[in-house]
């Protein structure tokens, strides 16, 4: 499809959802609407940039669209959470901007794909929270027990508006770029065929190293310190989780 009928067919999407209302996503019967589409051409490649309305909260949430997607299968997708510190100040307690920028990098060389951005910072708890979080631990907690101490979960995050977005945009399924076996359980309970999961590993730096760790023994993120790691988002066919071989609504693992 050329890039014109690529713009014509996300287009469309905002015309069809103008009036869309729908018993919702979810414990919170999320719904959301396309609102507008656009080209934006980044560092990493040409995207279409195209924002969402929900019916739950005043957060604005979108999608980074490469190529063609409408209709597809098995389209690599990336479900990014926000993080201002990370994203946007270049901090390095976290992952998050190396996580993003690999992803956006990852999708432009593949013919189609997509990146959705989730205003769910700090976790689900919120950027003043986040902060709170960051001053426990600078006192020696780590990241679950800084949350569990500000009297939250160890993650809050929902991905039912994300798994919204995806039907929205009318993939059929998809290959999801996360080390989080959370995420590919909560999509595929919000009805998303998670049809394979490609690792999404960054290599630690001095300071993240804990951190990392952490998501991976308290948090189940699947990443392994004992070599010196591969980034697989590069090159590597998607792999499949064992453990949800008998999911539902999966045709191959998470």
């Amino acid at each position: 499809m050329s890039d014109s009928s690529d713009d014509a067919a996300l287009s469309d999407l905002v015309a069809r959802d103008r009036e869309h209302e729908c018993d919702g996503f979810g414990r919170g019967k999320v719904c959301v609407r396309i609102v507008g589409v656009a080209r934006l051409p980044t560092r990493f490649g040409m995207f279409r940039i195209v924002g969402f309305w929900n019916n739950r909260d005043g957060k604005e949430h979108v999608a980074m669209i490469h190529g063609d997607v409408g209709g597809r299968e098995r389209v690599p997708t990336r479900v990014h959470s926000e993080c201002l510190t990370g994203d946007v100040m270049g901090s390095l307690r976290c992952d998050c901007r190396d996580q993003l920028e690999q992803g956006l990098k990852k999708l432009s060389s593949l013919e189609f794909g997509m990146l959705l951005y989730l205003r769910q910072e700090g976790r689900g708890i919120g950027l003043l929270n986040k902060i709170r979080a960051y001053a426990l631990q600078d006192r020696g907690l780590d990241t679950v027990e800084a949350n569990l101490a500000l009297g939250f979960r160890d993650d809050e995050r929902d991905y039912a508006i994300a798994a919204h977005m995806i039907h929205s945009l009318e993939v059929k399924s998809i290959e999801l770029l996360t080390n989080n076996p959370d995420k590919v359980a909560q999509l595929r309970e919000h009805g998303i065929e998670v049809a394979g999961r490609i690792p999404h590993f960054i290599p630690p730096n001095a300071i993240n190293q804990a951190y990392l760790q952490t998501k991976a023994s308290r948090s189940g993120h699947l990443m392994s310190f004992e070599t010196p790691p591969h980034l697989p988002e590069q090159s590597d066919e998607a792999v499949m989780d064992a453990s949800a071989a008998a999911g539902p609504l999966e045709t191959q693992g998470g």
